[in-house]
């Protein structure tokens, strides 16, 4: 059976014209939704947040087109990447100021 591409195909399923028709509908089961976080590299995690602050983070997600979660996980990795870095910079700034101590055991030198 031969199909004839759809025309405007992402535009499509941006607006509901396809995807959204109930007999396409179902629910995945847990090992479906398993392998999905396995494959993302996701746990799932219980925080207490501020009402107010959820709020807010719906707001922004709602004007950027995205839902409030993925927004949390984008902000998050943005806080991590240079927190890590300035803990690296620390630590290796630490390194350098410590002075010199000389081998506990001289070394011989070889004949």
């Amino acid at each position: 059976m031969v199909t004839k591409p759809i025309k405007n195909t992402d535009e499509a399923w941006d607006s509901r014209a396809l995807g959204a028709d109930e007999q396409f509908v179902g629910v995945a089961d847990e090992s479906h939704e398993a392998a999905l976080d396995e494959s993302l590299e996701l746990q799932a995690i219980s925080i207490r947040l501020p009402k107010d602050l959820i709020r807010n983070y719906k707001l922004i997600a709602d004007f950027h087109g995205v839902g409030y979660q993925p927004l949390m996980r984008d902000v998050m990795y943005r806080f991590v990447k240079p927190a890590l870095k300035e803990i690296l910079e620390e630590q290796i700034k630490a390194e350098k100021a410590k002075p010199e101590r000389p081998p506990l055991i001289p070394l011989k030198k070889a004949a």
